[in-house]
């Protein structure tokens, strides 16, 4: 852990930069450097998040685009609180959440997952799938989940 990157996995709400607040904490304590995730995952449904394009190609390219220029931004925000000689490495994933993150922490050698709790509680919380639960359970490293 006190050698390896952190893995910071956001899906830029407000309860993963909560999470994010501690990743730096961690960084500055421990002197390595954040891997900034955020994994655009498959489409429920038909919605374009009011894109405009002409195929389905076109569509995964400009979110794609979007999700880099916007984890691009926020890395350069977080290095403003790192110490002077750290870093951010932004990622931009495809695919089933839980998965990707999980990959990404044993192909990295990350040694520690910073993420945010959903904080969904009975009914809602069995319907929605938990994430960090997942994460927790399957990491080969010590996960921090932060609500």
């Amino acid at each position: 852990m006190r050698t390896r990157q952190i893995l910071c996995p956001t899906d830029f709400s407000e309860t993963a930069s909560h999470a994010l607040k501690y990743a730096i904490e961690m960084a500055n304590l421990y002197h390595v450097d954040i891997r900034l995730l955020h994994i655009n995952s498959e489409a429920l449904g038909h919605h374009n998040y009011g894109i405009a394009v002409e195929t389905p190609a076109e569509l995964e390219d400009k979110v794609e685009n979007f999700s880099k220029e916007k984890l691009t931004k926020l890395a350069g925000e977080v290095e403003a609180y790192l110490d002077e000689a750290l870093s951010v490495i932004p990622v931009v994933r495809s695919g089933d959440v839980m998965a990707q993150i999980i990959e990404e922490s044993i192909e990295q050698e990350v040694g520690m997952i910073v993420i945010a709790s959903h904080g969904h509680t009975g009914l809602s919380h069995l319907l929605n799938p938990n994430v960090s639960e997942a994460v927790a359970n399957k990491a080969k490293c010590p996960v921090l989940v932060v609500k």
